[in-house]
């Protein structure tokens, strides 16, 4: 069963497409995460799906509902965590989350027991009188979750809720998500970083407004032709300026500390790159065949699409 599908939905602005042709499923009960750089079209493409934005041409279904039919029918379904979410910083923790239940006209009723569940499920009922402006920018994101589920939507969408928040806080708003998972919350989770994106059950990679792949993390990396060579060096920065002047490697891709290259032979392309390294006097500290990382699947899909342009 799929909570969400879209039929070749685009957005222009001006002369810019945002989103492009987009064809997207999402099932129910998924955690899907869409990723890519700034400006992919991500933040655009949740947008239209929440009802906010109105595509320019093309279809899409959430819960069931047109989204530009039927927009304001979403309300009920869905929960949306924008990138800057709209937190008041001189209320506090419980004051923001009242705010948001009448928003979302909560029966007083179905209240009290809902915030309490809530604040226990986030670990926040210890800071239920700090005021929003006070809080860390964990805790933070944890408010404004609360705040998108007050009114127990059936799909969350989340636009890259933990971008600048620290790797502790990462975890445990993950924990949050695993969570809402087993309780049959949709989750749609928009995201540039690779290792998130590892954790969600599929991904669709987006680039300029085109979604490019869309599949489990494993077989989107299983979709990479060739061989990833890993090099570690003492300057990671001046190697990766040497060897972009050659065109015999079809991606160099820095990866945390080491450098991934893709090449169609490993042997050949080992020889290349320690000829290459030698003559400029750097010395390769390891080098070895290594399984493509999400990051190289990227990387080596975008490459062949633009290829094909």
């Amino acid at each position: 069963m799929l909570s969400i599908q879209t039929t070749n939905l685009t957005k222009k602005f001006e002369s810019v497409v945002a989103v492009h042709r987009l064809n997207l499923e999402v099932k129910t009960g998924e955690i899907f995460g869409l990723v890519g750089p700034d400006a992919s079209g991500k933040t655009t493409t949740l947008r239209m799906l929440c009802g906010i934005l109105p595509p320019d041409e093309g279809e899409g279904k959430v819960a069931g509902w047109d989204i530009r039919k039927e927009a304001e029918h979403l309300k009920e379904k869905v929960g949306y965590l924008p990138q800057r979410f709209g937190l008041y910083g001189d209320l506090t923790v419980l004051e923001n989350i009242h705010f948001y239940a009448d928003l979302y006209q909560v029966p007083k009723k179905e209240r009290k027991d809902r915030i309490v569940r809530l604040l226990q499920f986030a670990n926040l009922e210890p800071f239920g009188k700090r005021k929003a402006q006070d809080l860390s920018g964990g805790m933070k994101q944890k408010l404004g979750l609360i705040c998108a589920l007050i009114h127990t939507p059936e799909i969350l969408f989340l636009d890259e809720p933990t971008t600048g928040v620290d790797p502790l806080s990462r975890r445990e708003f993950w924990v949050i998500l695993y969570d809402l998972l087993k309780e049959g919350v949709t989750i749609l989770f928009s995201t540039s970083y690779m290792d998130e994106a590892e954790r969600c059950s599929r991904i669709g990679l987006i680039h300029q407004g085109e979604l490019l792949a869309a599949d489990t993390p494993s077989a989107v990396k299983a979709r990479v032709g060739g061989t990833i060579l890993q090099l570690r060096v003492e300057n990671n920065q001046k190697t990766m300026r040497v060897l972009e002047k050659t065109e015999s490697f079809r991606s160099i891709v820095l990866s945390g500390d080491k450098i991934h290259l893709l090449v169609d032979d490993p042997e050949e392309g080992e020889r290349l790159i320690r000829g290459i390294l030698k003559t400029k006097g750097i010395a390769v500290i390891d080098l070895m065949i290594v399984k493509p990382s999400l990051e190289d699947a990227f990387v080596s899909i975008v490459r062949e699409r633009m290829n094909k342009q």
